[in-house]
């Protein structure tokens, strides 16, 4: 039987239809991961290579068609450890909540005040700064990079913590809900080639953190004192502390359309 006598003996009904749209959903997801990260172009060169494998087997080519099958059968691994970030982010996003609790932490306009404050004393005085606010995914992986803590939310900690040849002032300082749980934190960089030239290690950072986790991410520009904030992978710019303040206490229906992320690949 030929493949238009199968289509012609198919049935479809409106449970295909919601499968289809269900794995499309899925699909484009899972694209939405990947854009503007180095696992793009890794999966445009697996694209290729399947195609390689395809237009071999219709030529009967077997040297290639086994070489590319071996390829293919331990490459398996090898995207796993190359893919590693990705799927840490895929898995995180997975187990996150609808997106109406991915600020449940920052309703404290307590918390939310301290930081803004604090973000708007280290701009005027031209210190730089970075500020990671732990959501759902736990950041508590980066904290043996740095000094633990247990402290309030406060402006002048944090204003302190990040005064130039203090300990902690070079690395990142870790929120939980309302404390700060660590300082001088190490976080990982971002291999997204950035459009403005201007962006130095600490929007990196911001912007590597925000890829594997779902933290938001604050930083103030040692060289510019401009205010930005990374979060899912975007870089948003030029915020005033009055902007920091409202978007850690409205909702993210509300901001979601009222950012303008800059292009970071």
């Amino acid at each position: 039987m030929s493949f238009f006598e199968h289509l012609r003996l198919l049935r479809p009904d409106w449970r295909d239809a919601i499968e289809i749209a269900v794995v499309a959903f899925a699909l484009y997801r899972v694209m939405l991961l990947f854009h503007g990260t180095r696992a793009a172009q890794i999966l445009i060169g697996i694209v290729l290579l399947v195609f390689a494998y395809a237009l071999a087997l219709v030529l009967k080519l077997t040297m290639i068609t086994y070489i590319l099958g071996l390829v293919f059968t331990y490459g398996v691994f090898a995207a796993i450890v190359i893919f590693q970030p990705e799927l840490r982010a895929a898995l995180a996003h997975l187990g996150q909540a609808p997106v109406s609790r991915l600020f449940h932490h920052m309703h404290d306009a307590e918390v939310a005040e301290a930081i803004a404050e604090a973000l708007e004393r280290l701009q005027r005085s031209g210190i730089g700064a970075i500020i990671a606010l732990e959501r759902e995914v736990s950041l508590s992986d980066y904290l043996e990079s740095g000094s633990p803590m247990d402290a309030k939310v406060n402006a002048d900690l944090l204003t302190t913590i990040f005064t130039p040849y203090s300990p902690l002032h070079d690395g990142a300082v870790i929120i939980s809900s309302d404390t700060i749980v660590g300082a001088g934190c190490i976080l990982p960089l971002s291999q997204a080639t950035l459009a403005d030239r201007s962006l130095g290690t600490r929007h990196r950072a911001a912007l590597g953190l925000s890829e594997e986790t779902d933290a938001l991410v604050l930083v103030v520009s040692e060289e510019t004192g401009i205010i930005s904030m990374a979060s899912g992978g975007l870089l948003t710019r030029e915020l005033t502390a009055t902007r920091v303040r409202e978007l850690l206490t409205r909702r993210p229906a509300r901001t979601s359309t009222e950012l303008r992320p800059i292009e970071t690949a």
